[in-house]
């Protein structure tokens, strides 16, 4: 479960960092 808890952080992250990108860009 450690994996899967990781794994959801990283991706909880990525989207975060889209949305600030997408933000700046737009």
């Amino acid at each position: 479960m450690f994996y899967l808890d990781l794994y959801f952080s990283f991706v909880f992250m990525l989207l975060l960092l889209i949305c600030v990108l997408v933000g700046v860009a737009f």
